[in-house]
């Protein structure tokens, strides 16, 4: 395994902006692993973890550190009854995987079609989408703990998931390294159609949706709201969707009788950000030099070419300023700044 030096990082991500890290490894096993968080502790410099580098806005000056891309690869399929306990490395791509066990006839990952990244990653974020999080379907996470560099089994319950959270980002979780994730998926279930386009889609179409169908529904609505990769640097919703009291809820509806609302229990409701983006900060669309809001969905912040992590920084900032502004909330970011 070799440990490069001052390499470029722009083109590892599906923004395309940043600078270069000090030190740069891809490992492809555990073992490997272990030597460059060795090496990182010898040199005593900070290390941080690229998987597809989808959900990641790289600073202009780099990372004066040691940048590790986790290539460990590994599928595992183990039949116990009506479920499939599938073993995954963290380096496998989430889109194929997803791909493989719909071919399989397996559910619980289809409306999570089409989310770019690798496997490793999803559980640090508990990636969702259309109604489904990824939390429902992961049995345990394997990890290396950086401490002790001894591999250790994290239970579901135990990754304190949570709304596009998990112990994986909180700081108790730092020392944690995701090397491969356990999934379990049944091989009889019913497909989730409850979450607003997929339904509209389906009643349209006026079919009773198979496994395959609601992919194919998923990356169709999802190619009619994100830009294309190969044309747009991004890393899709920048912010998540704040979840707020219902007390508040009920003031903002005096101001603004049409913002809609999920509600989570008796006491809380999520508010989806993109009306709250087009109608009340009218952003949608609206470009600022070379980083802007994309046309077709105002969560997206997009690099038309050339941005610069500063630029989309900023950008952000007057979107966190305008929000709070005119609401009263304080938006949380989805994307990760290295």
């Amino acid at each position: 395994m070799k440990i490069e030096t001052e390499v470029q990082l722009a083109n590892m991500t599906t923004f395309k902006i940043g600078g270069k890290a000090s030190y740069f490894a891809l490992v492809k096993n555990i073992d490997e692993l272990k030597e460059v968080i060795l090496f990182a502790k010898e040199k005593s410099i900070p290390w941080a973890v690229l998987g597809g580098g989808s959900n990641i806005l790289v600073s202009d000056d780099g990372f004066a550190g040691l940048v590790i891309k986790i290539e460990i690869k590994g599928l595992g399929f183990r039949e116990e009854g009506s479920v499939v306990k599938i073993a995954v490395g963290a380096g496998e791509n989430w889109d194929d995987l997803v791909a493989m066990c719909i071919s399989r006839n397996l559910y619980g990952l289809e409306n999570l079609s089409g989310i770019p990244g690798t496997v490793g990653a999803t559980p640090v974020q508990n990636i969702g989408a259309y109604g489904v999080e990824v939390k429902d379907v992961i049995e345990s996470v394997e990890v290396l703990n950086t401490e002790s560099l001894e591999t250790e089994i994290i239970l579901q319950a135990k990754c304190n998931f949570e709304y596009r959270d998990s112990i994986f980002k909180k700081s108790e979780g730092k020392k944690y390294i995701i090397t491969r994730v356990n999934f379990i998926l049944s091989q009889k279930g019913i497909v989730h159609i409850d979450y607003k386009d997929i339904k509209n889609y389906f009643e349209i179409k006026k079919i009773a949706p198979t496994l395959s169908e609601v992919r194919e529904a998923v990356l169709e609505i999802r190619k009619g709201k994100f830009p294309d990769l190969k044309v747009f640097g991004t890393a899709g919703s920048f912010f998540k969707n704040p979840i707020i009291k219902n007390t508040e809820y009920q003031s903002l509806l005096l101001k603004y009788p049409q913002m809609p609302s999920y509600k989570i229990d008796e006491n809380f409701v999520k508010i989806p950000l993109a009306w709250v983006l087009d109608n009340v900060c009218n952003v949608k669309g609206v470009k600022n030099g070379n980083v802007g809001q994309y046309e077709k969905q105002a969560l997206v912040l997009v690099n038309f070419g050339g941005a610069s992590a500063a630029e989309v920084k900023k950008h952000a900032e007057e979107i966190v300023l305008c929000v709070k502004e005119k609401t009263g909330i304080v938006i949380e970011l989805e994307v990760q700044y290295l």
